[in-house]
């Protein structure tokens, strides 16, 4: 690794925040702690969930880095939560120079003093950054390789605080906010106000084997169907890419424009613009869109639900593309299994548990 070792860049410049949303009494809240513990160089979690509004929050805290000449990197596992975020922060920080890394990414020139990375891209840099945030904290592969948990570490500057923002933190990291005193915000309601939509059960026996059959099981095949005739968008996810390309042509006998998206899919930005501005009228999907996509009253499935990969957080994030927009607060999310296991159990009830305390005060320490 090459290290620059010269003079810092210039940085002395008046960032602007320029967004003309409302706070609800929760996000101001979660939005002051979370400034308050940057100020403090104090680590901090913020566990919201899913469309609570992480990412307005985040604004503040990014506005007093900024100003104050910090270097902020915001870093998440997923590419296409960074394709997501950029154009939000490109919007609300119009004087500020930002870079968004990725697998591919078009090369971008300047000195950035806001950077949205995925946490792969972090080996490019060390002892960098006086800020970081982690969105997504829990998500794959972050969770499960200790290298990127390290370029994490690795990025920062000696004494810079790290701020976690997720849906679904694990028993790890609550552990460290409690063991190493962190800052500490929980927002468990949406911010216009709704409960999140509650996932309903399907039984959908031996799928695997009708779809490699080329039968459309006939559960899927009427909820397909009535999402068309609703001309509702949908999400419909699958255990492994195999069993989603020997669907696909299934359903592209009920409509040729339905496609299909991976983590190896050259055209995955594009196929979820064109679902994001209704051109297609829905997408079959691994779990890489599991999170960090809002599409306005999306409907949402999972084939295969009892499958290994779908653990309870990554159940909890899907259930959470439903009902995200003000316009649109409700929407169908099921789970079509072979037969219920614990971590489906376990997704159901952490969300029941949110929307019982989601009418209570927000909490913090």
């Amino acid at each position: 690794m090459i290290i620059w070792n010269g003079p810092q860049p210039l940085k002395h410049k008046t960032h602007l925040l320029v967004w003309g949303g409302t706070y609800t009494e929760a996000q101001n809240d979660a939005a002051v702690q979370l400034t308050n513990s940057i100020k403090l160089k104090r680590n901090h979690l913020t566990a919201a969930v899913c469309g609570a509004g992480k990412t307005e929050i985040l604004f503040p805290a990014v506005l007093y880095a900024l100003n104050q000449g910090l270097r902020v990197c915001i870093a998440t596992p997923r590419t296409d939560v960074v394709l997501e975020l950029f154009p939000r922060f490109q919007k609300v920080f119009p004087k500020t120079d930002i870079h968004a890394l990725y697998g591919n990414s078009p090369k971008q020139s300047g000195y950035p003093q806001l950077v949205l990375a995925t946490t792969h891209q972090l080996f490019r840099f060390e002892n960098a950054f006086d800020v970081v945030f982690v969105d997504e904290a829990d998500a794959f592969p972050y969770t499960f390789d200790e290298a990127l948990q390290k370029a994490v570490m690795k990025v920062k500057k000696q004494g810079a605080p790290i701020a976690f923002v997720t849906a679904t933190p694990s028993p790890q990291i609550l552990a460290k906010v409690k063991k190493e005193k962190w800052g500490y915000s929980f927002i468990p309601r949406r911010y216009h106000g709704h409960p999140l939509p509650v996932p309903k059960y399907q039984s959908l026996w031996s799928y695997d084997k009708a779809i490699q059959k080329g039968k459309f099981p006939r559960k899927l095949l009427d909820w397909t169907k009535q999402k068309l005739s609703n001309n509702e968008p949908f999400l419909i996810f699958f255990p492994t890419i195999q069993l989603m390309q020997q669907a696909i042509p299934l359903f592209q006998q009920l409509n040729e424009k339905i496609l299909s998206v991976h983590a190896e899919d050259l055209d995955r930005k594009g196929k979820v613009m064109q679902l994001r501005n209704e051109q297609i009228p829905g997408l079959l999907t691994t779990t890489i869109l599991e999170r960090g996509i809002t599409i306005k009253n999306v409907q949402v499935a999972v084939v295969g639900a009892e499958s290994k990969i779908f653990t309870s957080s990554a159940l909890i994030q899907i259930s959470g593309r439903v009902g995200r927009n003000a316009e649109f607060p409700m929407g169908d999310i099921v789970f079509f299994h072979h037969g219920i296991t614990a971590e489906m159990d376990e997704a159901r009830n952490e969300i029941l548990r949110y929307n019982k305390e989601g009418f209570g005060k927000n909490e913090a320490i």
